[in-house]
């Protein structure tokens, strides 16, 4: 990262964490929570709450969508991510009061995402953001996520459920194919040397394999099998799956999870919030797939979460992370 995008970088992280008015942050950083009520077996509720995200009281575009503020050089934007996760929220609330309220939320979700649907320079149909992002290496808009297409793919899907109206599940599909593509032909798919498959949250070389993008990315395969009952999507998502438990290791530290594969020197530590997420994430993996594995590693996980010792040991050990790589 050069002198001038660390610059932007820092002003913005300090405007967003110390900032008075709302961030990004105030989107996403809500306690994980699995929701109770959602089912392997039919395209139902999602499988986290997303309660907060629901709710979210930031900007929002002249047809209720919702809007992110990143200060800095980057300002208020689109995510798809978020409108998707927003969408969710919304949907597992129709069972509830105010359903007039929360379907056209959950519909002006999709319908964004249905108009915002992009073909790439390859001609597959991804989710773009419009804006530089500072990762390691700075992702250059417009830059798309295999974490947006599986979360797309799981509102669309549910929205099309509900509403009958063919767009919402003809836009799912057109999305579902960068997931069975590796990135050098425009997918979000990557198959490592031990054949196990990958899919990116952000496409960059070497790849980071992020396990939180991976697992959220994986639902929406889950969900697009849900409705097909097609062998073949099937097949990815035990093939997903089964990467996950094969790895998981590589990101138990003894103390903590870490959030992705850096391939640097000093490891890359999820934060305190990110952690909890992978623990939520992998008992949801475990009602998925019927493999109580994944629990055993949640339990593990959030036996770490429980020493005040361990919580400020990743701390420190994420904040060195920052400074030294970003």
């Amino acid at each position: 990262m050069s002198f001038r995008t660390r610059w932007h970088y820092y002003r913005r992280i300090f405007s967003a964490y110390l900032g008075s008015g709302r961030s990004q942050l105030t989107f996403w950083h809500e306690v994980p929570e699995a929701n109770p009520r959602a089912s392997r077996d039919r395209l139902g509720e999602y499988y986290m709450l997303f309660r907060e995200k629901a709710d979210y009281a930031g900007h929002h575009d002249a047809d209720g969508v919702p809007m992110l503020d990143y200060h800095g050089t980057i300002g208020l934007r689109y995510n798809p991510i978020a409108i998707a996760q927003w969408g969710l929220g919304n949907y597992n609330l129709l069972s509830e009061a105010q359903f007039e309220s929360r379907w056209q939320k959950a519909k002006a979700a999709a319908d964004w995402l249905c108009k915002n649907l992009q073909q790439n320079s390859q001609g597959l149909w991804v989710w773009n953001h419009h804006f530089d992002w500072e990762y390691r290496d700075t992702l250059k808009a417009p830059w798309y996520s295999g974490l947006a297409q599986g979360q797309g793919i799981s509102l669309l899907l549910r929205v099309h459920a509900h509403s009958g109206e063919e767009k919402y599940r003809e836009a799912a599909q057109r999305a579902f194919i960068p997931l069975t593509k590796d990135v050098g032909s425009g997918g979000v798919l990557f198959e490592d040397q031990n054949k196990n498959i990958w899919i990116e949250e952000y496409l960059v070389n070497p790849p980071t394999h992020i396990l939180n993008g991976f697992m959220w990315a994986l639902w929406g395969v889950f969900d697009y099998w849900i409705v097909s009952q097609e062998t073949e999507v099937r097949e990815l998502f035990n093939r997903g799956a089964s990467t996950v438990l094969a790895n998981l290791a590589h990101y138990d530290t003894g103390y903590w999870s870490l959030y992705e594969q850096s391939g640097t020197r000093l490891k890359m530590l999820a934060s305190p919030f990110y952690h909890r997420l992978h623990i939520v994430q992998l008992r949801i993996m475990t009602m998925l797939t019927g493999s109580s594995l994944f629990n055993d590693v949640a339990n593990r996980w959030e036996g770490y979460l429980r020493s005040p010792a361990n919580r400020r040991r990743a701390l420190v050990g994420k904040a060195l992370f920052k400074l030294l790589y970003y």
